[in-house]
């Protein structure tokens, strides 16, 4: 846990606050741009809190979103430090329960953010997140409409997806598989999964598009899976040919929408899950009533209206 600690630290002095008094935010990983913008809005919200000039707020994650058990010993270092509050971003719905539990035990509040925790909600003061299956779906029903635009209204789907089990997956991914199978003649043929790296992907979708040559449509579930799935894509030259629709809207996202190698992405504000993760972590340690749960909402970015307000604000 050396290394952690020194990155916590490091974390801590770039917010500008000496410990004392901390909000450990803890995420799966912090090696890509979602998280890392979480870790702005987090931030953010730290400088809003400045008047209280004890409080810290660091930000944590494990070097791959797969690696759980990092994640699990960075939370029970954050309660051995006697944190005042804890934001969580679980990377497995059950193995982080005990961690979750131990915190709730030291009366420390655990706000969940971005994927739920299994178990029972008073194991945690709130949850914050998009509503992944309202997103999968979406990106369903998009999915649909624009091949039926292109006249195909049967065929071969593939998904590009990135932890199997993790809360936030099982909404997208089954929401948007759900939607399909009910609302539409296309059959998903092959569901992957990257552990969250780009080059995982990448490799992953060159493989099912050489085996699925008559493949009418792809879907990357999140950050590195839709980035993989972009370059892919593009290195194939299939961009007229495959309806690809990606999830999350980091600028590498927004390049393949500007220049039709994707067609829609679904963007969450990561922003939010932050700078409302701090504040109501905050609220909860100052003996507030803070809500059960918080639906941090997503906007579909297209070509159409990714240079708007509205995409502005979610895209990063």
């Amino acid at each position: 846990m050396k290394k952690a600690v020194m990155f916590l630290a490091g974390l801590a002095f770039l917010a500008g606050f000496s410990f004392g008094q901390e909000i450990a935010v803890i995420v799966k990983t912090g090696n890509s741009g979602y998280w890392q913008n979480v870790q702005t809005g987090a931030f953010a919200a730290a400088k809003e809190l400045k008047g209280n000039t004890k409080l810290s707020v660091t930000f944590l994650g494990p070097q791959s979103e797969s690696n759980v058990n990092e994640e699990i010993n960075i939370v029970e270092s954050a309660i051995d430090r006697g944190v005042k509050a804890i934001v969580l971003a679980p990377s497995d719905p059950k193995a982080l329960i005990p961690a979750v539990k131990a915190a709730k035990a030291a009366h420390i509040p655990v706000i969940i953010i971005d994927s739920l925790l299994d178990g029972p909600a008073s194991n945690y003061t709130s949850f914050l997140a998009t509503d992944n299956l309202a997103a999968g779906k979406a990106m369903a029903k998009d999915m649909i409409a624009r091949l039926q635009a292109k006249g195909i209204s049967s065929g071969k789907l593939a998904i590009e997806s990135y932890v199997a089990g993790v809360g936030s997956e099982i909404g997208r991914v089954g929401g948007f598989k759900d939607y399909i199978a009910a609302n539409s003649k296309f059959t998903i043929v092959s569901t992957q999964y990257s552990n969250s790296d780009q080059v995982t992907a990448l490799n992953q979708v060159t493989n099912t598009l050489a085996s699925n040559p008559d493949l009418v449509g792809f879907f990357g579930a999140n950050e590195p899976s839709a980035v993989g799935l972009g370059r892919a894509i593009a290195q194939a030259g299939v961009a007229d040919k495959i309806v690809a629709l990606g999830f999350d809207g980091n600028g590498v996202l927004q390049g393949f929408i500007k220049d039709g190698t994707l067609k829609s992405i679904a963007v969450q504000s990561s922003y939010n899950l932050g700078y409302l993760g701090v504040k109501t972590a905050y609220d909860a340690w100052k003996g507030k009533k803070v809500p059960a749960t918080v639906d941090t909402g997503f906007l579909i970015v297209t070509k159409d209206n990714i240079d708007s307000a509205d995409a502005k604000n979610v895209l990063y």
